[in-house]
């Protein structure tokens, strides 16, 4: 037995390939992935099918979705701050306008990642990837000329894409998904989304922060149902509160698009009218046109394949991180996966995890960050907890901003006093949450909600809501 196994270890070590790894995407996962790989010595490669690199996080998603977010956020302190209105007529800007600003941002940040693949002599080649084997990868390149590439392993960072059903024409010009609404190219006076997840309730708060009347159809009775109930329910109010009419529990039974208009029939026996239908109603994975059959590889129905711990697929080669694997589908997850697969790649015995705790952040208007468990799973799972908050309106920088919108919720154990949950919702919910989440990563009692109390913060700052939620909290103690 000793001998066959040497023999074979031969055998595997003269097979020359042309790559150590060939990373098939360049989104956040593909890119922690190669980066780690090249930083241990590894010959590497990331095929894109784009000739600019960062996937659909950088050109269709979270950079392009929160940089449009960032400027309907300024035109409405612009327009409700009475330092720069006075007496002037409040100041339109159309979708396009703003679209400008993603359009440089989404520049400065290819040439940035371009940089990290150039300085880490990680090879980009731009063509069309599929399996011929599970070493073996098909490129077509743009102009039709076909390469074959080997390489020892193998990770598919493919991404998602929204999902289209069959029976909606998204060809017709005033339908459009969470990809193709950046080429929106009119000034729409009114829109529908179907789809109150994250992406359709950012786009709900940006179409409305530029004046559009919008209708959000939620397939479910609550938005955003995995947040704290109490998010969840000053996200509607302040939906509700700004004009957005969102109708819960509906279904589209079809839609009617003309040359005008876009009229939406529901389920329910309603129907809607408006310029343009944005559909937001779920994710595909990116794995249609890889050919996985040819790696002894299967997606499930959602184009998603199943890793284990270590990333690694069913084949022992091949590993998949990012929104192609589902949960979590957040960049900032997908590039720690990537570095975790590359680790796994080089020493199979790595014990290295993501952490257990991922922040949360939906970027609408006001933000909404969370990280930790909710109140109502705490009450479920029977734990003694008590609640500190802070309201933003009593802060002093708050006050000075002007976002006076807004809170800080802190849930800690009523006996040890560990943090157990942290939900904020207000202007840069997602910056100021990192502060607690810090804490709830100490260990031997590094996790207390009295450090808050105990330690001297900036004043004024958005950060004070911690000390002020934390003393609220301790005062609730008998």
């Amino acid at each position: 037995m000793a001998k066959k196994s040497v023999k074979k270890d031969i055998e595997q070590n003269a097979v020359q390939y042309d790559f150590d790894a060939i990373i098939i995407g360049s989104g956040p996962g593909g890119e922690g992935t190669s980066m780690e790989l090249a930083k241990k010595n590894k010959r590497v490669a990331i095929i894109e099918r784009y000739k600019d690199v960062g996937g659909g996080c950088t050109h269709w998603g979270t950079i392009p979705s929160k940089a449009l977010r960032q400027s309907v956020s300024r035109l409405i302190e612009y327009n409700s701050n009475p330092l720069f209105r006075k007496h002037e007529k409040a100041k339109h800007l159309t979708f396009s306008d703003i679209l400008k600003h993603a359009e440089a941002v989404i520049r400065k940040q290819v040439q940035l990642r371009s940089g990290f693949y150039d300085r880490n002599r990680v090879e980009h080649i731009v063509g069309e990837a599929s399996f011929v084997d599970n070493h073996t990868l098909k490129i077509v390149k743009p102009d039709g000329s076909v390469e074959q590439l080997t390489a020892e392993q193998i990770v598919i960072a493919t991404g998602s894409h929204p999902y289209r059903p069959d029976d909606i024409d998204f060809t017709h010009p005033r339908v459009y998904d969470s990809d193709t609404i950046l080429s929106l190219a009119h000034d729409p006076r009114s829109i529908i989304i179907y789809g109150a997840g994250v992406i359709g309730s950012e786009y709900a708060s940006i179409f409305r922060g530029l004046g559009v009347k919008v209708d959000l159809i939620n397939t479910r009775d609550r938005l955003l149902s995995f947040l704290d109930d109490e998010i969840s329910d000053s996200l509607s109010y302040h939906l509700w509160n700004n004009g957005v009419v969102i109708r819960h529990g509906e279904q589209i039974e079809r839609v009617e698009a003309t040359d005008d208009a876009v009229i939406v029939h529901l389920e329910s026996g309603k129907k809607m009218k408006a310029d343009c239908l944005l559909w937001a109603n779920g994710r595909t994975g990116n794995t249609a046109d890889l050919q996985l059959a040819n790696a002894n590889l299967e997606a499930d129905g959602r184009g998603q394949l199943r890793v284990n711990d270590q990333y690694q697929t069913a084949v022992d080669n091949i590993y998949a991180v990012g929104d192609v694997i589902g949960y979590p589908s957040l960049a900032s997850a997908a590039y720690d996966q990537g570095r975790l697969a590359a680790s796994a790649m080089i020493d199979h015995r790595s014990t290295a995890k993501l952490i257990s705790d991922i922040p949360t952040g939906i970027y609408t208007i006001p933000e909404i960050s969370s990280v930790g468990r909710t109140e109502q799973e705490l009450t479920e799972a029977k734990v003694p907890y008590e609640v500190g908050r802070s309201q933003f309106k009593h802060l002093a920088r708050a006050q000075i901003a002007n976002s006076l919108v807004g809170s800080l919720k802190i849930l800690f154990h009523r006996d040890t006093k560990e943090i157990l949950g942290i939900h904020c919702f207000g202007e840069n919910a997602a910056e100021i949450i990192h502060i607690g989440q810090a804490i709830m990563q100490q260990k031997n009692g590094g996790n207390t909600i009295e450090y808050f109390v105990e330690t001297t913060f900036n004043y004024p700052t958005m950060a004070e809501a911690f000390r002020v939620a934390a003393l609220n909290g301790l005062n609730r103690l008998f």
